[in-house]
């Protein structure tokens, strides 16, 4: 169970990790942020696939261990289940902060900015914590 909370709280913690690295670069002026900026359809077409994405992914991600053919993957091997299910929610918010935190200084559109923080901020009801593994992989202490 150790090492299956080691895992997941390295896939918890690398793509913020890797965000703020991000934020750092453009912030700094190593990247050049705005590139994109002026107003195109591209930039719209962005915008409406990143939300559909994003607030779809949410309640998904959350409530992921509780459909069926996650209980019996875990049921049939915790330990694999956990880390393949874990990982699934994880990236089901991480991947989407990432790619709104990276948009966001391409176009600077606050709508990009807004979800990358709505996926930081849900990223907190998955985190990895011993209790959640136990509890997840339906062990009995």
């Amino acid at each position: 169970m150790s090492s299956v909370r080691k895992t997941l709280l390295i896939l918890f913690i690398l793509p913020i990790v890797i965000s703020l690295l991000i934020v750092v670069l453009y912030e700094s002026n190593i990247l050049s942020a705005g590139i994109d900026s002026i107003q195109s359809v591209t930039e719209i077409y962005w915008v409406g696939a990143m939300e559909v994405i994003t607030i779809c992914f949410i309640p998904v991600s959350l409530r992921l261990l509780k459909f069926d053919f996650a209980k019996k993957s875990l049921a049939a091997n915790p330990t694999k289940g956990l880390v393949r299910w874990g990982t699934m929610r994880l990236y089901m918010l991480a991947l989407p902060m990432l790619a709104n935190t990276i948009l966001y200084y391409q176009f600077m559109n606050v709508a990009f900015g807004y979800l990358a923080i709505i996926g930081l901020l849900c990223m907190a009801f998955v985190y990895p914590s011993a209790a959640r593994c136990e509890q997840d992989m339906n062990i009995k202490s």
